[in-house]
């Protein structure tokens, strides 16, 4: 057991050490503003900074016109950011923990993509220990799991960039860690509360928190007030934010989303898309654009890894569904997985694609990135494939067994590589 312990710590410790540096020199080498959203997240820690108060989203914070000038032109210093404000509406955590990085660094964009990049590596360690928790003592698929996480090009180049995503997806994996431990019905609350105050995307958590908590209270693990337990610390903690923004915005504007639609007039939105594609060539260029995107699709969305990459994924993703399928054919991990693990990671990815497809629905937001607060389940489906082949290799040579055993470790160095070719051969050439 002391082994498997030392190993486990070892190999998330080099995993971490790595992912650091690789995102170190995203941070260093993506040029200011050239993430998505990054200058209007900017923008509301520096008004925090220089106010003391939270903004306020109003008309005129967000000019498409204006954005597009600044895309085209690469964000040149003559052309102020400030008008970009747009995501005045957030929930406010995240820029709050970052203001006094923004005050001791003097406003330093670098110094605040490292702030997101350290909650990045919370996020690493966190699906570590969920994924032990899943599957104790099976070394192999914690590794390659955290090594997907940390190594997904995609997921890096958000990791280290100025936005709340870390924040969000560190309280989305702690909170799911804690259901599946079985933890106190309070801390979990305390949790889902934080999520409440730091992104609307996670708050998919409070929908699997629920879903648990009356999973186990029909199995007769606890009683039902359990779920007041959990829910009343949540609403209180959430209460906070929804209240101040019933106050700004009005009844029944609670999260600020009603105000931000009327706000961001012309971002593209699915009608007139629909118009302009029809049905099966929007559905098409939505099923590509996530694809491409949930691996790399850089900038502001302009710059896609090359073709040649995507379509080796896009390969990969065929072997990986067939690998799923050589799982579910020799029945590994399904009896041995506590039923409330399942549960909850099949609830995280079920409810996270219907939320991602109902942004969609309104808005032009084919982003994979959205998909991310279910990293850990898309992680485990790549992971499980490789379990699959390696089992059915098994099966064809059984003297290499340990071999075969440590087959999904292989995604490990494979994923490092990619996130390095993507940032040397995508991002830096595009800029230069």
């Amino acid at each position: 057991m002391n082994k498997l312990s030392n190993a486990y710590t070892v190999g998330v410790s080099l995993i971490l050490l790595v992912y650091l540096a690789i995102g170190m020199l995203y941070a260093v080498n993506t040029p200011a503003w050239q993430a998505p959203d990054e200058p209007a997240h900017y923008n509301y820690i520096k008004h925090i900074a220089e106010t003391g108060s939270l903004p306020i989203l109003d008309l005129g914070d967000y000019d498409q016109k204006y954005i597009s000038e600044l895309l085209q032109y690469g964000f040149p210093s003559h052309m102020s950011i400030d008008l970009l404000r747009y995501e005045a509406h957030q929930p406010p955590l995240y820029y709050l923990l970052a203001t006094p990085i923004f005050v001791v660094f003097d406003g330093s964009l670098l110094a605040l993509r490292l702030f997101s990049l350290v909650l990045g590596a919370c996020v690493i360690v966190l699906s570590a220990m969920a994924i032990n928790l899943i599957f104790p003592g099976k070394l192999p698929i914690t590794l390659s799991v955290s090594g997907f996480i940390a190594f997904l090009p995609q997921h890096l180049a958000m990791m280290s960039s100025v936005n709340n995503d870390s924040m969000a997806e560190a309280c989305m994996i702690l909170g799911l860690w804690l259901i599946m431990r079985r933890t106190k019905p309070w801390v979990i609350g305390i949790v889902v509360g934080i999520a409440f105050l730091t992104k609307a995307t996670v708050y998919v958590l409070a929908i699997v928190a629920i879903v648990a908590a009356i999973h186990r209270i029909q199995e007769r693990e606890v009683k039902l007030s359990y779920l007041l337990q959990l829910l009343v610390p949540a609403m209180f903690i959430g209460a906070a934010w929804w209240l101040r923004n019933i106050l700004v915005y009005g009844w029944p504007d609670f999260l600020g989303l009603i105000n931000h639609s009327e706000v961001v007039v012309g971002q593209p939105r699915t009608f007139d898309w629909l118009e302009k594609f029809g049905i099966l060539g929007l559905s098409w260029r939505f099923m590509q654009t996530t694809f491409n995107s949930f691996w790399g699709q850089f900038g502001w969305m302009a710059i896609p890894m090359k073709p040649i990459v995507l379509r080796l994924l896009t390969i990969l993703l065929i072997i990986i569904v067939i690998g799923n399928y050589l799982l579910l054919r020799f029945r590994i991990l399904n009896s041995s997985i506590d039923k409330l693990y399942r549960l909850v990671i099949l609830y995280t990815l079920l409810i996270v694609i219907v939320q991602y497809i109902q942004y969609n629905v309104e808005f032009v937001q084919h982003q994979g990135r959205y998909l991310f607060p279910a990293l850990l389940p898309f992680a485990l489906f790549y992971v499980a494939g490789l379990l699959g082949w390696a089992r059915y290799l098994e099966n064809c040579w059984p003297n290499y067994k340990h071999v075969w055993y440590w087959l999904p470790v292989a995604y490990i160095p494979t994923m490092v590589i990619l996130s390095v070719y993507a940032l040397y051969y995508s991002i830096i050439p595009a800029f230069t």
